[in-house]
């Protein structure tokens, strides 16, 4: 009878990591929403001009993107 409470507490923490564990933190995925930079010149070949640009414009950054290397600037929406 002695060993019958230690085994209920293990038993006890071993469903509380369970529950826990599926649980999970609850945080909502943030979208990205892109859009062709209008103020870009040229070929884009430096993301950290790219995002330069696209700073001006309001976004938050921006990359190099497709075959004609185009400026896409990226902020959360």
């Amino acid at each position: 009878m002695a060993g019958f409470p230690k085994v209920l507490a293990i038993v006890f923490l071993m469903l509380m990591l369970v529950f826990a564990n599926e649980m999970g933190p609850m945080v909502a995925e943030a979208r990205t929403c892109e859009s062709q930079s209008h103020r870009f010149k040229g070929l884009c070949i430096s993301k950290s001009n790219c995002a330069s640009v696209c700073h001006t414009e309001g976004f938050n950054g921006g990359h190099c993107r497709g075959f004609r290397r185009r400026c896409f600037c990226t902020r959360h929406c």
